[in-house]
Parts: C-alpha cells; sequence; structure tokens
C-alpha cells in the first residue's frame, strides 16, 4: 500500500510529528511505501519522491513576505498545485491528513479530490484530529487573553473567535481565522475526507457536535513506546522500587513537556512555590522556561529525550500534568504510567481517559493550584500509595506503534 503523510511541519516540533514520524516508520517495517508533503525548512527530515514542498512561512517573524499571509492561511494555492504533483508522481492509495490549517490550509483536500477526477483512481483520505481546529478557529476552545474554555464556536457560528480575539491575542489574525472557518464550513469542505480518527473519546464527542463530521468520526487511541527489555525494569531505575533494602523513596516529582501557559505552568509552580520542602524537576522547553528558574525547590533539566528522558521519568515518585485545556490524548500522560510512574493529571479534556483515578494516579480541578498542591503535598507524604500505584501501572496496555499500525491498516486505510 502506497501511503501519503500530510503535515505542515516535516521536522521534529510536537505530538503531531511524533505521531506521523513513528507510524510511517512503522508501516514502513512492514512493507508499505510512505512519503510526506508538508512545508519546506531547514530541519525537514522526510519528504516525497518528487521533492515538492509548500514554502516555509513562520508566522512570528518580520519579514515583508508576511504581508501575503493573509492570502495564504485561507486557501493555498501552491499547496495544492504541488501536492498535485506529488500525487501523480507517487500514485497514493492512501493520503493522511494531519495538521493542516493555516500553512497548507484545506487546498490539500481539493488537490486530492481533484486528482482523483483526472485520474479515476479512488484515494481514501484520512484525518487525524490532533486539535480541535475544525470546530475552532483557535483549535484549543480556550480564550488566551482570559484563559477561560470556550464552547461558542462548536454550533458552526464562528464570530466569538473574533470578539475574544482568540488567534494570538490578534484582532486581524482572529478575524482571518474567523473568515477561513466561516469559509470552508459554508462549502462542507471537511466531509469530503472519508475518516476522521479521533485519538479520544472527548475530541470525538467535540467533532461530533458537526453533523457532517460524525458520521465519519472514529476513536482510536495514541500509541506509546513500551519500555525495551534491556531497559531497567519499572521501578529498579533510581530506586523506583522503594522500602526495598538498600534502595531509597525517589526523592522528586516531575513535570515533562512544554513551558507555556495553556500547559498549566503558572499554576504549577503557584503550587511547587507553596510545597518548598518538596523537590520538583521539569523537563522540556518553551516561553516561560525563566519563571521555572525562579522558583528555589525546581530544577529545569531542560529538553531531554530518549533514555535520559526514560531514566528522568523512571526515577520519579510521581508525574504531573497540569494542563488547563482540553488537551486530546497526550504521550506525556501515556509515558509516564508505561515507565511505572504514576501521574496526577488535570481533568480537562482527553487526559482523564487515559489515568485510572485512584488506581495509576490522581485527577485534580484543572486551573485549581491550591488542590493541585494539596494532592501533591499528600502523595508525596504517603510513599506506600505511589508504590502501589506503580504496581497498578504495570497493567497498563496502551498500544504500541506495531499495534497501532496494525489497527489502522486493516480498520481505517482499508
Amino acid at each position: 500500500m502506497k501511503i501519503l503523510m500530510v503535515n505542515k511541519f516535516l521536522y521534529p516540533n510536537g505530538g503531531s510529528e511524533t505521531y506521523i514520524f513513528q507510524l510511517g516508520e512503522e508501516l514502513q517495517k512492514k512493507g508499505h511505501e510512505v512519503q510526506y508533503f508538508g512545508m519546506e525548512h531547514a530541519g525537514r527530515i522526510v519528504g516525497n519522491r518528487a521533492e515538492r514542498y509548500t514554502a516555509d512561512m513562520d508566522f512570528h517573524t518580520g519579514k515583508l513576505q508576511k504581508l501575503l499571509y493573509p492570502f495564504k492561511i485561507i486557501y493555498s494555492r501552491e499547496a495544492k498545485r504541488k501536492l498535485l504533483e506529488v500525487l501523480r508522481d507517487m500514485n497514493p492509495d492512501v493520503v493522511h491528513l494531519n495538521n493542516i490549517n493555516f500553512q497548507l490550509t484545506p487546498s490539500v483536500i481539493y488537490a486530492v479530490r481533484s486528482y482523483e477526477k483526472k485520474t479515476g483512481r479512488r484515494v481514501k483520505l484520512v484525518y487525524t484530529a490532533h486539535d480541535y481546529q475544525w470546530v475552532c478557529p483557535n483549535h484549543m476552545m480556550r480564550i488566551p487573553s482570559t484563559g477561560k474554555i470556550c464552547f461558542a464556536c462548536r454550533d458552526g457560528h464562528f464570530g466569538a473567535c473574533s470578539k475574544n480575539r482568540c488567534i494570538h491575542n490578534s484582532r486581524i489574525k482572529s478575524l482571518l481565522g474567523t473568515i477561513e472557518a466561516t469559509f470552508y464550513a459554508r462549502r462542507k469542505t471537511y466531509g469530503m475526507v472519508d475518516v476522521i480518527i479521533c485519538p479520544s473519546e472527548f475530541m470525538k464527542k467535540q467533532l461530533d457536535t458537526n453533523p457532517l463530521l460524525a458520521e465519519k468520526t472514529v476513536m482510536l487511541r495514541n500509541f506509546v513506546e513500551r519500555a525495551a527489555e534491556e531497559k531497567p525494569q519499572r521501578g529498579a531505575d533510581a530506586g523506583r522500587r522503594s522500602g526495598q533494602e538498600g534502595e531509597k523513596t525517589p526523592d522528586y516529582v516531575l513535570y515533562f513537556g512544554r513551558f507555556s501557559e495553556e500547559k498549566g505552568i503558572d499554576t504549577l509552580l503557584a503550587a511547587c512555590k507553596a510545597l518548598p520542602e518538596i523537590s520538583f524537576v521539569f523537563a522540556g522547553s518553551g516561553p516561560l522556561e525563566e519563571r521555572i528558574g525562579q522558583v528555589n525547590n525546581v530544577e529545569n533539566r531542560g529538553f531531554v529525550t530518549g533514555e535520559d528522558l526514560y531514566r528522568l521519568i523512571a526515577g520519579a515518585r510521581f508525574s504531573v500534568y497540569p494542563s488547563e485545556w482540553y488537551e486530546n490524548c497526550p504521550f506525556s500522560v501515556m509515558e509516564s504510567q508505561m515507565y511505572g510512574t504514576p501521574v496526577l493529571v488535570s481533568d480537562l479534556g482527553g487526559a482523564p481517559e487515559l489515568v485510572q483515578a485512584g488506581r495509576t494516579g490522581e485527577l485534580f480541578r484543572g486551573g485549581d493550584a491550591e488542590e493541585l498542591a494539596a494532592h501533591i503535598k499528600e502523595l508525596w507524604e504517603q510513599p506506600e500509595r505511589c508504590r502501589e500505584y506503580r504496581e497498578n501501572c504495570k497493567e497498563i496496555n496502551f498500544d504500541t506503534v506495531e499495534e497501532y499500525c496494525d489497527k489502522i491498516v486493516r480498520k481505517v486505510y482499508q
């Protein structure tokens, strides 16, 4: 089978890129042909045989080229034209869309259907919903200026995006987002996709509010890499099996992920300040990094990957995931439990679906620093409960990428 992965970033940038790279690699291992289409970038690590990519678009630069962006982020003639060239060269059986809005635009959907008409070939058009873009112009269902959760646009009327300046707190960008969402809703563009993969029940519920999408959604939770057999067994690393002779109780609480407002970093830092007797380790990067260095009982390890990240997760007493937007199916929550570390998770979005509350972790009210601090203190002072949670984590059975790949080929691509 020939599969074309479409995503605006073709370099490591976030969860959707982790998803397409790992899934693509596994598909290739199983004998399928996989190519990629998206923006050109100095860090690009995958591509297509035709060597066709759109020009890089950076909304945070001051280049004069940005003057053309308002026209390009609604409909990209360049993306449609170049994707058609890739389609003609590859002749794929499946086109798998991921993050496409703004930089690539839904013009790529029209490119696939145009290719079908011209060639007579049937192409299965699949979309994985990594965020809420198709029902919310700013993709987060959250008003950035206030931090409040918002469902105003789910009914197909997108004026609230402009009113609340939901995109980068900019009137112009928010107006463009409103225009884009209205344009594609009226044209029923997203209904041209065959299958929409929702990695959480919460995501499926949100997209199902649009009758055009409801018949196309399927819930298929993300995969997560399991610890290899040759790695330290769960609980064995960094004194994890606390209470056993010669081993000590883990001495830090871990946060790993992006350092940004919507991830609940300010709330977590407030909890850290309220618990000076507890040591916290943060691993990641992002715009709020400077604030992390201002809290005495927080150690910033920076961006950590691979074996170093595994050991950091496995060595924590428990991890915290305090996100304040409706997360979809975060890898961090799954990875924590897969490596035998209980996780304290905010009760928003799809993240709580991943935790067996009272068995492999606990939930707290998102955005409530006092409640978060109380949960952290209670767990910290009851290491026996953490040990019990760690034992329960051994029973977690999230899909590996191989298992996920088999499901997607059998249930979605066929």
